[in-house]
């Protein structure tokens, strides 16, 4: 490509997420793009960790990343405004990418090299390295990579080792994580790697500067199918004091910390004494049943914020997770109720779902 190259038109959106729920990204965006008026097309092989959506609009696909907001989206670890894929020659893999830059007229503040959550992808590490400082010169002597910039970031999404696609990143509308994924360490003091949603959840909903207010030592918390801690731990190490409501056993270590009242109860049908500042629910159950549950605490305030799972079937995820969320902000608003609610696909999460709600009266 030379450098009086065709300008070159970022017509479709790229989306990050765990290999094996392709069909629900796409489900999800062409639900949305629909919704807003957007007439487009879902691309994705079974596996891969990612979608294209590609617009068929005669409006720039950058204004449909703007009004699918980030935070709305459920099962997308990062969403990008995307140029065409790249093929690549394995004797100059940094030209094509340069001109293709320049010729979309993209300027931005950093570049980040990011591939599938794959092996194969996992395999392309050394070779992002060794191209990784000399792109970034090529891109600074073309002044793309500048100082000021607005906060774009460009995304090179590697697929292979001669396939790439390039992809732009606006502060304030995507993840703020490689490849959108939080990686926490185990604590080897948790009695089950469960802890590793909650902890995420409070990451991902709780801005960091808010902890000291909304994840306070003293306050009161419910953790329902609490056995054997995992989520309890949390709370606990937070300084909170913790109704555990579970039919099975607690971890003792956790039992003698003096924090946890263990209530051998069905966490379905129990009531908090008093209002609590938390609940927190990882219940293995139909998630149309948990949201009903769930729904009755909110609906009544017994308790300010909620964290819960909803534990999805194997088809049509996507469609059950709207579902649940509908039926529950319908709920709130019949109640006279406002809240705030996301939900996310983590990384620590499965075959589910986390759902967050904060009462805001």
């Amino acid at each position: 490509m030379s450098r009086l190259a065709k300008h070159v038109v970022a017509d479709q959106l790229l989306f990050y997420c765990r290999p094996g729920f392709e069909h629900d990204v796409a489900s999800e965006v062409t639900c949305w793009a629909d919704q807003l008026g957007w007439h487009g097309r879902a691309e994705y092989s079974p596996q891969e960790g990612f979608v294209r959506f590609v617009v068929d609009d005669v409006r720039p696909a950058n204004e449909l990343h703007r009004e699918m907001c980030f935070d709305r989206l459920v099962f997308a670890r990062q969403s990008l405004v995307a140029l065409p894929p790249l093929s690549l020659a394995r004797d100059d893999r940094l030209s094509p990418i340069v001109e293709q830059v320049v010729s979309s007229g993209w300027s931005f503040e950093s570049v980040w090299h990011e591939t599938p959550d794959t092996n194969d992808g996992k395999a392309l590490a050394g070779l992002i390295k060794a191209l990784t400082r000399p792109l970034e010169s090529g891109l600074r002597k073309r002044g793309a990579l500048r100082r000021k910039a607005g906060g774009r970031r460009l995304h090179l999404f590697w697929t292979d080792g001669d396939r790439v696609q390039l992809g732009m990143s606006f502060h304030g509308n995507r993840s703020e994580l490689q490849g959108g994924i939080r990686r926490l360490r185990f604590p080897q003091a948790a009695p089950s790697r469960s802890t590793l949603k909650l902890e995420e959840a409070w990451h991902e909903f709780v801005p960091r500067e808010e902890w000291g207010g909304r994840l306070a030592e003293g306050m009161q918390a419910a953790d329902l199918g609490a056995a054997p801690g995992g989520w309890t731990w949390q709370l606990v190490k937070r300084g909170m004091h913790v109704f555990a409501i579970d039919n099975g056993p607690m971890n003792s270590d956790l039992m003698a910390t003096g924090m946890v009242e263990h209530l051998r109860e069905d966490g379905f049908i129990w009531e908090p004494p008093y209002r609590l500042d938390w609940l927190v629910c990882d219940i293995v159950d139909k998630p149309a049943r948990v949201t009903a549950m769930v729904q009755r605490w909110l609906t009544r305030r017994w308790c300010r914020e909620a964290v819960f799972n909803l534990k999805l079937p194997m088809k049509r995820r996507w469609e059950e997770v709207d579902r649940c969320l509908a039926l529950l902000e319908e709920a709130l608003h019949d109640a006279g109720v406002r809240a705030e609610l996301r939900c996310r696909h983590l990384y620590h999460d499965r075959e589910e779902v986390t759902v967050h709600v904060r009462l805001l009266n």
